[in-house]
């Protein structure tokens, strides 16, 4: 849950097209934090190096408008896990009304930014 505030907003008080990011953004790190995963023990690295995750590919729908004040839910969701990449769908709702999707590709890559594969203690949490 996140709470819209005057920053995230245009002149008239809806959520400016943008600001969406750092919700998603949000939401997709709160989702590792549930699957037990902190983004700073993978900079600090496994027997293989570190890890981390950078967004590869988005596309995202806006369906309708969160305004000033409004709470916004974020779901984050894996479809599929391969390799050095990950598929997650995301929304954003307010209740029952669903503001907007995406889907999104997060490349995994190592502390030299270049790709690598999941760590397999990682992979399962991802694929279970």
């Amino acid at each position: 849950m996140q709470r819209v505030y005057y920053e995230d907003t245009d002149f008239s008080g809806v959520v400016y097209h943008a600001r969406y990011l750092h919700f998603l953004e949000r939401g997709r790190t709160d989702y590792l934090r549930c699957l037990g995963i902190t983004q700073g023990d993978m900079r600090m690295g496994d027997e293989d190096g570190s890890a981390a995750f950078v967004v590869r590919r988005m596309l995202i729908d806006f369906l309708a408008a969160a305004r000033m004040d409004d709470i916004v839910e974020i779901r984050t969701r894996t479809r599929r896990a391969t390799g050095a990449r990950l598929e997650l769908d995301q929304e954003i709702r307010i209740g029952d009304r669903l503001l907007l999707t995406a889907a999104v590709t997060v490349a995994v890559v190592n502390g030299e930014g270049r790709v690598r594969r999941l760590p397999d203690g990682l992979s399962a949490l991802f694929s279970g």
